[in-house]
This record gives structure tokens, C-alpha cells and sequence, in this order.
């Protein structure tokens, strides 16, 4: 660089330093807003992040306040710590991280306060003068216990026949960082879905693909190399011990309503439960998961690996190529099938929930860490609660129905009236990020969620962007978020090449009362679905 462009990059630097000086001096003085007069209400601000239970380590809530004014100046403080002030003509606030993760951290069980003031145009007799206004005080709780560091995602476009861009995607939770850990696109425009983790690490790692240039695969990461094997697997989890991958084969349809609020809608034709032994060509089944006159799916295993927990169905159709016309009366009961991992045996099947007794139908079981709580989803009929704007979510206290026998379950009051579907929990069991299609009724948004030592979950807090008005513009649709300790260090291009690769673990399905066919699924996978 020669040296009038040091002397031009130095000048600028020098105006720009003198520029933010004079924004602080205008506009950051306490002075300015100390007697500013109430409004008697809080801002408008959005996202709303107000009486929220909020993760120490969360990258900051910046948001936008939607008054309007010439001037906007907020002030966050805690009782611990220096306060964070930020001002500007600009309505949108960003909170610088360093400053908010010191405050978080110091303040851990304590509230973090948002104070929120505008300068607006007050008409005077002839003329008009600016006046700041103090909006109410908002509030957020900072919990004790912090949530796992990183997101994994499907994100995709909310099509009806079509496809692109299919991706998993990571968040670091701390900051505003994503990166893509694979896309159809390294695979011949491909699908791929169901990223499963074990006891929340990033290895061990199944994702399943589904193309028509490849064969349709199971990706499986183990001690970070990728293999792999040659299966089509649906819906699945990880064995605690990480020896055993259980999951379903479903034949799912998607089809259409001409008049209905949601107009998709899928129904699983044809389904079992089967689990592949992790390095050896061995996919087994038994009888109480392959009924012929039963639909198993959603398997999930309880933290301690002695129960398999999954939903089921009775099945009532012949013809596995067309709807049936009872389609609506299709509820799956909540089933579990005690497992001896010494012995690979299994014990007896038992009716956790039925859905005779709740009239709905149970789905998407998964079990906190720590073996207390229990959360599904349940909606009017079927297997998907996605497109179902009924799907509410429950739980049920596993320590409690140990001392009576019975299993109780209860609606969530973080349910909202839209759709609630795909869930997970953090590793220390605090905490929960759900799918929901709140707000507008179409574009599936990820939501965290406080659970406390009593079970409640507190007001869902949407999956903050560095832009507050992210959301109103995006038209990807987010799901099946699971929360992960550490990032997944594979990259997408070695998930590519195995992907496209010919060498794969050849595995045989087992002929059993099973109801798909065995042998290899040449069925590409309905990408469509969210």
C-alpha cells in the first residue's frame, strides 16, 4: 500500500472514530432521557422477548421497536455488571455480543432489564419540538443453567411439488454463525433428513439421503469418519451406548385437500421399527415392532437404553398404494418394549398412552436426559403433526407414574394454536427447542424453551438472528431441531463423496412379518414433507 492510501485509510478511520464520538455525545448521555415522561406502556418491540426465561451463553436478542421516533435509545442492565446503552436514529437494536454475554454470565438468576426511550415530534402551538419518552421497563430472566452451545437444523423451502436447496445446517447458539454441514446439491440435487444424534454429541451422527442419481443411504459418523450403509432409514435414535441405531421404514404418501386451512397432508401407508448393529452388516428386527396388523414409528430410547418407546397403529387397509377412506381414524397409541442390551432381548410391549383414552393421536415421543420427563406431540389424526394446526405438545412425568403406576399426561401451555412438531432436548434437560408455525400459520420457526425443575416450560424464545427482522422476509422453513454440546467437525464435501460413492456397508433386511417387502428401498424419499 502506497502512502496516500495510508494517509486516505487513516483519515477516514480518524472521521469515522470522531463520527461515533458525536453519536455517543448526542445521544448517549444519560442527561438526555433522565427526565423524559412516562408513556404508561411498554415499547412494541419485536421479536418479544418480554418475561422470557432466556440461556446465559444465548447470542444477543437484538430486536426492532416498532415506534416510532427520530431518535431510539435503550438501555440493559442487570444487578451485576455495567450496563449496555446503545442509541441511534436507527430502530433496529444491536447489542454488541461481548458486552451482553458479560452481563448474561454475571447475572445468571437474576433479571436483565430493557429500557426503551424515543425521541418523537411533539406539536407546539405553531411550531413542533422533540421530545424523549420512557417507555415501561421489559424484562427477561437469565436461568442458572446454560443450553447446549450448538443447533442442528433441516432447513428447506415450504413447497408443494417440488424441491431445492435441501440443507442441514448448525447454529452456534452464542453467536449469529451458521454453516451448512450438507445440501442435496453435493449429491445430484438429493434429499436428505432425519440427522440423528447420540446423548447429544455430534458423534456419533446418522443422516439419511434419499436421491435418484445415488443409492438412498444411511450417512452414518462414527470417531469422525463417514460411512456408508446401504439401508434407507426413516425416523430414528441412537442407543445410548451408540452399538445400536434403531429406526422405521415408512411408506409415506403426501397428498392434498381442496379445502382445508393446511391443504398437504401425509399418511403413512405402510411402516416398521428395525435397528442396524453400528459396524456390522446386521438389521434386525422383532415381533412386537413388525406387526403385519400394525404402523410402528417415532422409535426413541429412554436415557438408561432399557426401553424403546415409539408410537404405533392399527392397520386397517389391504391396498398400500392408495388413501384409504378412513385415513382420519388413523390415531397412534404410545407403545414401549422393555430392552436387555446384554442379551439383545426384548421383554413385553405395554400401552403407555392410548389413544382410545386421549382421542387423539400420540407422536414424536422423546425423553429428557435425565429419564423425568416425557415429550410428545398429539393432534386430531395420522402420523404428521407438521401439517396439522392442532398439534399441541404434552408431557408426562416418568418419576411420577413410576410411584403410580399410571401415566398422566398434560398440555403444555407454550402450545400455541398453530402446529408444534418436531422437538428435542438439551443435554442437561433444561431446556427444549421445538418446531411451530405460530405467527403465520405457514413457515415453520425453531423455539427454546425453559423447562424448570417442576416441568413447566416457560414462554418459548424464537431462535434469535443478528437481524430482528430476519423473519418477516424469510421464506425458509426450519425444522427437526436438535440440540448438540460441540459442533460436528465433518465437512460437507467428505459427506458428499461418500454420498456419491459406490463403496458402502451392504446390509440385508430380515424377512419377518414385517410389513414393507424386504430388500433395498428404490423409493426416492418425499422431500417435500417439512
Amino acid at each position: 500500500m502506497d502512502k496516500y492510501n495510508r494517509y486516505l485509510l487513516t483519515g477516514l478511520a480518524v472521521v469515522a472514530v470522531l463520527a461515533g464520538s458525536l453519536c455517543l455525545m448526542a445521544f448517549r448521555s444519560p442527561a438526555a432521557v433522565k427526565d423524559a415522561p412516562a408513556v404508561g406502556r411498554p415499547a412494541k418491540m419485536h421479536p418479544d422477548y418480554s418475561n422470557a426465561v432466556i440461556p446465559p451463553n444465548i447470542a444477543p436478542l437484538n430486536f426492532w421497536i416498532e415506534e416510532n421516533g427520530a431518535h431510539h435509545f435503550v438501555r440493559i442492565r442487570s444487578e451485576h455488571g455495567q450496563a449496555i446503552e446503545i442509541a441511534g436514529r436507527s430502530s433496529r437494536i444491536a447489542i454488541p455480543e461481548r458486552p451482553w454475554h458479560k452481563l448474561l454470565d454475571a447475572n445468571r438468576g437474576q433479571q436483565v432489564s430493557f429500557e426503551v426511550f424515543v425521541e418523537r415530534e411533539i406539536a407546539a402551538g405553531k411550531g413542533a419540538s422533540r421530545q424523549w419518552q420512557r417507555f415501561d421497563t421489559v424484562t427477561c430472566t437469565v436461568a442458572n443453567e446454560e443450553i447446549d452451545n450448538y443447533l442442528v437444523y433441516r432447513r428447506i423451502h415450504p413447497v408443494h411439488a417440488a424441491h431445492r436447496e435441501i440443507g442441514i445446517y448448525q447454529r452456534d447458539l452464542r453467536r449469529f454463525d451458521e454453516s451448512c454441514i450438507l445440501t442435496g446439491d453435493y449429491f445430484g440435487e438429493g434429499c436428505l433428513n432425519c440427522h440423528t444424534f447420540c446423548n447429544n454429541r455430534p458423534d456419533p451422527m446418522l443422516i439419511s439421503t434419499r436421491t435418484k442419481t445415488y443409492t438412498n443411504a444411511a450417512i452414518i459418523v462414527e470417531n469422525g469418519a463417514a460411512r456408508k450403509v446401504g439401508a434407507t432409514f426413516g425416523y430414528s435414535s441412537w442407543h445410548p451406548s451408540g452399538k445400536i441405531l434403531t429406526y422405521s421404514m415408512n411408506k409415506v404418501v403426501l397428498f392434498h385437500h381442496s379445502v382445508s386451512e393446511e391443504s398437504r397432508d401425509v399418511i403413512d401407508l405402510d411402516s416398521l421399527i428395525a435397528y442396524y448393529v453400528v459396524g456390522s452388516q446386521a438389521i434386525k428386527t422383532a415381533p412386537d415392532l413388525s406387526r403385519k396388523d400394525r404402523l410402528e414409528t417415532y422409535p426413541t430410547w429412554s436415557p438408561d437404553g432399557r426401553f424403546l418407546y415409539f408410537c404405533s397403529a392399527p392397520l386397517t387397509w389391504t391396498d398400500r398404494t392408495a388413501i384409504p377412506a378412513g385415513y382420519k381414524e388413523v390415531r397412534y397409541d404410545l407403545m414401549r418394549i422393555a430392552y436387555d442390551p446384554d442379551r439383545d432381548a426384548w421383554g413385553p410391549l405395554e400401552t403407555v398412552l392410548s389413544a382410545k383414552d386421549t382421542g387423539r393421536s400420540i407422536l414424536v415421543p422423546r425423553i429428557s436426559p435425565d429419564g423425568r420427563w416425557l415429550l410428545f406431540c398429539m393432534c386430531e389424526y395420522g402420523c404428521f403433526p407438521v401439517y396439522q394446526p392442532g398439534s399441541d405438545l404434552y408431557m408426562i412425568d416418568l418419576e411420577a407414574a413410576k410411584q403410580t403406576g399410571r401415566f398422566e399426561y398434560r398440555r403444555m401451555d407454550i402450545s400455541s394454536d398453530q402446529s408444534e412438531s418436531w422437538h428435542s432436548w438439551s443435554s442437561n434437560s433444561r431446556w427444549i427447542t421445538f418446531s411451530s408455525k405460530r405467527g403465520s400459520g405457514v413457515f415453520t420457526r425453531t423455539y427454546l424453551s425453559y423447562v424448570d425443575p417442576n416441568g413447566t416450560a416457560h414462554k418459548p424464545l424464537l431462535l434469535p438472528q443478528k437481524d430482528p427482522t430476519y423473519y418477516d422476509s424469510c421464506l425458509w422453513t426450519y425444522s427437526v431441531p436438535e440440540l448438540v454440546i460441540s459442533p460436528v467437525e465433518v465437512t460437507k464435501e467428505n459427506l458428499g463423496r461418500v454420498v456419491r460413492s459406490s463403496d458402502n456397508i451392504s446390509v440385508q433386511i430380515p424377512v419377518t412379518t414385517a410389513t414393507p417387502k424386504a430388500g433395498p428401498d428404490t423409493q426416492p424419499y418425499l422431500s417435500t414433507r417439512e
